[in-house]
């Protein structure tokens, strides 16, 4: 973590472009205190300055006071960019930097959204993961999450029964419903995210309606496909609008996984899946291990190829973890969604809107982004500069709701106390 965030609290930190903002800087440890005989200075310089300065100079310093023991710095931010601050103290002939830091400026649509880092896609030990539903949903909140959801295999119980052990407790984490979806001879794979009933039940419980209903939408669609792929694309369809139905978010899961020897979703099927779009967000980034990189290469690639034809595409990033604690996979890969608050419909409503990127976090490597290019610059500055605080903040609850999992009862009036902390603090940033 940056030192300045912790030496300083600076807010806001996320500012409304063209607007004129005061910026406030409050040192929290001596060593850090504004000295009586110095004088200071801010430089201040936006990211994307242009050329047209006729000095050249691009980065602007006028002189200020501190005003009962903080900086307030006011300036208009003008474009939705970083903006680069630097407090110098000078001491007789000597300049230091005191302090440094960036705000970003973003346009008003953006402003009035909060970011939620999340996870739609993973599994328990009742499918092939290794851990327990609420066990998943604790360490969830340990590495930052903000909401996520179980999604076994062919299994909608697990993600109601991480629900229902934390019941008691008035915890920030949104633990969603879901499922992963496996129709009969239809090798797609298809989430249910936050639907208030499961597909595959409905699948299991009347299997001669399903494929009655899934017949009758192969016959009604021209399907410019073999008459085997037709009806795995009018399966998907069906599930698709269940998920619908059920109040979710249907999701198109990693067509490029590598499966017995070959991309698991065949071109001809995935190329006109992609362009009907009859699902909600499309899983650009899966729960690949490091050997199979390139699935997530070319997810992106052709969602990045699409995009230059004018196709729009709500995504998603997804870790498919089977473990916690397996070192692999969890916490590689997430979604961060704008959204109004933190509420299932207003998350699905984001990603329906094109509101959210993936989330690309490898051990060892940078972290990377992908989406459209302002919510990618945006969100990577947020990744840098603001969820360090916010997941310093969520592995204390994580830790905290294990702790009441194993039977420690003390740790719920610990949780109740830490009730809304994250939001508050989030929200000083965007004061």
């Amino acid at each position: 973590m940056n030192q300045n965030l912790k030496y300083f609290n600076i807010f806001p930190r996320i500012v409304a472009e063209g607007k004129k903002t005061t910026i406030k800087v409050e040192p929290l440890y001596g060593h850090k205190k504004i000295k009586d005989e110095a004088k200071y200075e801010v430089a201040y310089i936006p990211m994307e300055t242009g050329g047209d300065d006729e000095a050249g100079v691009f980065e602007k310093a006028f002189e200020i006071q501190p005003v009962n023991g903080l900086f307030e710095i006011s300036l208009t931010f003008v474009g939705e960019q970083e903006h680069r601050i630097r407090i110098l103290e000078t001491i007789g002939q000597e300049q230091r930097e005191y302090c440094s830091f960036s705000v970003y400026s973003v346009k008003e649509d953006l402003y009035n959204l909060r970011p939620y880092k999340g996870d739609l896609h993973m599994h328990s030990y009742y499918s092939d993961g290794n851990e327990s539903p609420a066990y998943v949903a604790g360490a969830c909140r340990k590495i930052g999450l903000d909401f996520m959801a179980i999604t076994d295999h062919e299994q909608y119980q697990p993600s109601l029964e991480a629900q229902e052990a934390y019941k008691n407790l008035d915890i920030d984490l949104l633990i969603c419903p879901g499922e992963e979806i496996h129709p009969p001879d239809n090798e797609v794979h298809m989430i249910n995210f936050g639907g208030k009933f499961s597909v595959n039940d409905l699948i299991r419980n009347d299997k001669e309606s399903y494929f009655k209903e899934v017949e009758e939408i192969r016959q009604k669609e021209n399907i410019p496909l073999s008459k085997q792929e037709q009806y795995k694309y009018a399966s998907c369809k069906w599930c698709f609008d269940k998920i619908r139905e059920a109040g979710g978010l249907s999701i198109y899961c990693h067509p490029y996984w590598v499966f017995e020897n070959r991309y698991n979703v065949s071109i001809n099927l995935h190329n006109y899946i992609y362009h009907k779009q009859p699902f909600d967000a499309y899983e650009i980034i899966g729960g690949f291990f490091i050997h199979e990189a390139e699935s997530n290469l070319l997810q992106v690639a052709y969602y990045h190829e699409e995009r230059a034809k004018g196709k729009q595409m709500p995504i998603v990033g997804v870790s498919d973890a089977h473990g916690c604690d397996n070192g692999e996979l969890f916490g590689w890969y997430y979604t961060v969604v704008f959204a109004s608050d933190l509420k299932l419909s207003s998350l699905i409503e984001g990603i329906k809107n094109c509101k959210s990127v993936a989330v690309e976090a490898l051990p060892g490597n940078p972290v990377r982004v992908y989406g459209p290019y302002r919510l990618v610059k945006y969100v990577s500055f947020l990744i840098r500069e603001i969820f360090p605080i916010h997941d310093e903040l969520c592995y204390e609850e994580g830790k905290l709701m294990l702790r009441y999992l194993s039977g420690d009862q003390g740790a719920a009036d610990i949780l109740k106390a830490y009730k809304g902390r994250v939001e508050k603090k989030m929200n000083i940033y965007w004061s």
